[in-house]
């Protein structure tokens, strides 16, 4: 029983920790498009590596999104938890939580990559 409960309560923190990273990292990445955007319309000199490190920051935004995705995708799949009954078990509702994680991952990732496009490919700021 004891070792049951550790189980599910570590898989808990995991699935909690991946609930947590992709919107975060999808508001930062927001928030740092708008700068990016701001500095490139505003057309303020002195920042010749800002595409470069905005093009790297968008990569790993998508690779930590991605990350927390598949993490929760294991965590909704765990080979040897009992079937699902009428009734919803503790690990029934961790595997829940872990599937609905992943559906944000999953919206946080096309986030990242609609905000990012406009971005990257700005042109014309008028």
């Amino acid at each position: 029983m004891k070792r049951g409960l550790h189980g599910m309560v570590t898989r808990l923190k995991v699935t909690l920790w991946t609930l947590i990273v992709p919107p975060t990292v999808w508001a930062v990445h927001f928030l740092f498009s708008y700068l990016w955007a701001a500095i490139h319309c505003a057309k303020v000199g002195g920042f010749p590596r800002l595409p470069i490190l905005y093009g790297i920051g968008t990569i790993l935004a998508l690779l930590l999104i991605a990350g927390a995705g598949i993490i929760a995708h294991l965590q909704s799949r765990v080979p040897g938890d009992p079937a699902p009954h009428e009734e919803s078990t503790d690990s029934d509702r961790i595997r829940f939580l872990a599937y609905s994680t992943v559906l944000l991952a999953a919206l946080s990732f096309v986030g990242v990559i609609f905000t990012a496009a406009p971005v990257l490919f700005l042109t014309d700021c008028r």
